[in-house]
């Protein structure tokens, strides 16, 4: 028990400390999650010492796993599965798990035949979306462009992973891992169309919670829990990923709540980033064995370099293919590709089941989660550098230097100035959507003028 508090007070002291330091960095340029990663991997048990993975501090690591994921499927906008470029999306990632296969076939480290060949396959196609939203929300580009289209590819990258861990890591024959799955969709639809139906049914049960959402009973969150625990036990229980569970719970209280719900998302957001997320995050970097990677550097840098041609280089391609889907330039593609390469979570996950079966090395799992944490790092580094230095024009210039070596500083001073110029003309853009975004989901849920107005303003602060 004294170890489990000491850990958690570790954790508490770090998660509550990370933003600071992060907020204290001129420009921002690392995101919280990688100070988290970082925190933990130096007072976990292979360093300090101060953080131990315990059974009680993986249970809570599982729940800030599961909390990831909730959101996540809640976020989704079942027209990013959907729409056009939803398919487009799909369909790239069936393409990604293709050369992913094929690259585990030609890497001699690995067997595409047994479970670890086929774990480093689908990390390989993973998107961490959920570690993706907050950091696209500090950078303005929900509801941008952008930001739709990380949602459109990013949310197969994150769903169809999971379903494959269950079918293709399972130790059960293929036809009873369909059965197993198809009897948990089953069950996670019903526990989403009876609360629906009640709701519309004017059921006292659904009335008395609603009425009680913002009591001490505060049932509204009381239920959602119960939708993510029954879930994420469901799911233990069929010997299937906690992720998967947690990911649908995410997307059967989206189906509930059809409308948004700002206070419910403010509540559910602040339970999770205010301690589940940020533990788990911890816990993931106090896992990784820095030994691990000096014994394995090369192994590291490969699965980095694969991450960017499995998964970088075909959402390039099809975005830039793409003739129906409202046109981006080519640092916009490349920005977008970027973001979707960022892995995690589901690297921890396939890893684990390949560790648990014996058929992967802690070692190397270490390697792979410490590549993952660094696509965490930077993945949006460079997605961010991407469009900020071809903003620049950066050829345009070096060929103006070129040609006149005495005007060098006052050609980096002017491309610098259009940078920024376009750089601050793309804030006030999203601003701009953000505001208008704003705006049609007041009229849509009915609210005042003063209500939409401090709707804006709560949206603004979010997003700053």
């Amino acid at each position: 028990m004294t170890v489990d508090l000491i850990s958690l007070a570790t954790i508490s002291i770090v998660a509550f400390l990370c933003p600071l330091i992060v907020q204290s960095i001129p420009g921002r340029p690392l995101s919280e999650t990688v100070f988290l990663l970082i925190a933990g991997t130096l007072l976990g048990p292979f360093v300090a010492g101060w953080i131990q993975t315990t059974d009680s501090i993986a249970l809570l690591s599982d729940l800030g796993l599961a909390f990831l994921f909730l959101l996540a499927g809640f976020e989704i906008n079942p027209h990013n599965l959907t729409g056009h470029e939803g398919k487009r999306g799909l369909l790239t990632w069936f393409v990604t798990l293709a050369l992913a296969f094929l690259v585990v076939i030609i890497w001699p480290t690995f067997s595409a035949r047994h479970i670890d060949g086929i774990a480093v396959a689908i990390a390989l196609t993973t998107t961490a979306l959920g570690t993706l939203l907050p950091i696209l929300q500090e950078r303005h580009l929900l509801n941008t462009r952008i930001g739709d289209a990380v949602l459109a590819y990013g949310t197969w990258g994150e769903l169809c992973p999971v379903i494959a861990m269950t079918l293709l890591l399972s130790t059960r024959a293929s036809w009873q891992s369909i059965l197993i799955l198809l009897g948990f969709i089953a069950i996670a639809v019903v526990a989403g169309i009876i609360p629906k139906h009640a709701r519309k049914a004017g059921s006292k049960i659904f009335g008395f919670i609603e009425r009680n959402a913002n009591t001490n009973s505060q049932m509204m969150v009381r239920g959602v829990i119960v939708l993510l625990v029954c879930l994420t036990a469901l799911s233990a229980v069929f010997k299937l990923d906690i992720v998967l569970g947690a990911f649908a719970a995410g997307f059967v209280l989206r189906y509930i709540i059809v409308d948004d719900s700002p206070v419910l998302e403010t509540k559910l957001t602040s339970l999770a980033y205010g301690f589940f997320i940020p533990l788990f995050f911890i816990v993931s970097g106090a896992k990784i064995d820095i030994t691990a990677i000096t014994e394995q550097p090369l192994l590291l840098v490969e699965f980095i370099v694969l991450l960017l041609f499995v998964r970088t280089l075909p959402i390039i391609i099809s975005l830039r293919t793409d003739k129906h889907a409202e046109p981006l330039s080519p640092n916009e593609c490349i920005t977008v590709a970027l973001y979707c390469t960022t892995a995690l979570p589901l690297i921890v996950a396939v890893t684990a089941v390949a560790v648990n079966v014996g058929a992967m090395s802690q070692t190397t799992a270490s390697v792979l989660v410490a590549a993952g944490g660094i696509t965490v790092l930077i993945m949006p580094i460079l997605a961010q550098l991407v469009m900020r230095t071809i903003n620049a024009e950066p050829i345009k210039a070096a060929k103006q230097i070129y040609a006149n070596p005495k005007a060098t500083p006052h050609i980096i001073r002017e491309h610098r100035a259009r940078e920024r110029t376009l750089y601050r003309q793309e804030r006030d853009l999203r601003r701009k959507h953000l505001r208008e975004a704003a705006i049609t989901r007041g009229k849509r849920l009915g609210l005042s003028d003063a209500q939409i107005a401090e709707l804006i303003t709560s949206s603004s602060k979010k997003n700053t």
